[in-house]
């Protein structure tokens, strides 16, 4: 596999295009419980396909590539990224899994995208798995899939780079009191613990859709009720969590910004800051991170350097 740093992209594959659609990649017609119990039974459905199935549930939308490394962190060795994904074909083949891929004006997507299929649910319930998906989720629109995956890859790289990792939620409930609602932080939370010290993460994932502006301040007011009325134990969080932004690329991280001055949505309770898909990429973390600083009567981007994340 191809380690992070040696990604020489120049623009995020999970930011958004034009004209961008979701493509069925999975298989049609029907599969019985019976043909995969008989998989099962003769060693061609195992505990590493299991795995896989727990992952995706967890997930719910997911990359090959996504999936090799949390196995690796699993300590499940997938031997080679071609085995993995023959493995996922196998599990397309039974309707455990389904497979889209993204088409754009510039032509196909590079990566497969997995989520459940009605069979996957059937095998977790049978193992008294928790699994809430259901048919209607397979129809969520590119953006939605995009923020999912942008935020796995976030999840993934403190995870696998951060020695301070305590723990990842990937769909933390936040309440926003005031307002009376519970939301989603998109991109998840981790928990870093150091020295007996613990801090989180939240972690909101911007991508340029249509009327993302809008979006953008519509979920500014839900945090900004979240933050402003926090006591110690709010949805699940000891103390007051770090809000940061992911964006698609370094001019987005300016243009959410503004959104956010202009709009009069800022947090007074933290600091706001802001890291890019592409920023996940590097071999530590400590330099991921950007504030706006007001100098001279304009706000300057700057690097935060935080040696935590190293």
């Amino acid at each position: 596999m191809v380690e992070d740093n040696e990604i020489k992209a120049q623009v995020s594959p999970f930011a958004i295009r034009e004209g961008e659609i979701k493509t069925f990649d999975g298989k049609d017609g029907y599969v019985s419980m019976n043909q995969i119990v008989h998989k099962i039974n003769i060693g061609h459905i195992t505990d590493i396909h299991f795995a896989i199935l727990d992952l995706v549930n967890e997930f719910e939308f997911i990359t090959s590539r996504q999936l090799y490394q949390m196995l690796e962190i699993k300590g499940i060795d997938p031997k080679s990224q071609d085995k993995l994904n023959n493995k996922l074909d196998a599990l397309v083949k039974s309707k455990i899994l389904t497979r889209y891929y993204f088409t754009s004006d510039e032509g196909k997507g590079i990566y497969r995208i997995y989520c459940l299929e009605k069979m996957g649910k059937y095998l977790l319930t049978s193992k008294e798995v928790e699994c809430k998906w259901q048919p209607s989720d397979n129809t969520k629109p590119v953006p939605m899939i995009k923020k999912r995956l942008a935020g796995n890859q976030v999840l993934i790289a403190y995870l696998r780079k951060v020695k301070a990792f305590d723990s990842y939620v990937v769909k933390p409930a936040i309440t926003a009191k005031t307002l009376g609602k519970v939301f989603k932080a998109t991109g998840g939370s981790v928990k870093l613990t150091k020295n007996g010290k613990s801090i989180q993460f939240l972690f909101e994932v911007f991508r340029r859709e249509m009327d993302w502006q809008k979006k953008l301040v519509e979920k500014m007011n839900l945090y900004k009720d979240f933050y402003e009325n926090f006591q110690p134990g709010d949805s699940g969080f000891a103390s007051i969590p770090q809000l940061i932004f992911v964006c698609e690329d370094e001019k987005h991280m300016a243009e959410c910004f503004r959104e956010i001055v202009t709009n009069k949505v800022e947090i007074a309770q933290i600091k706001l800051l802001f890291t890019t898909d592409l920023r996940q990429n590097k071999e530590t973390l400590d330099e991921t991170l950007v504030e706006f600083k007001l100098v001279d009567g304009k706000y300057k981007m700057e690097d935060v350097e935080l040696k935590l994340l190293g």
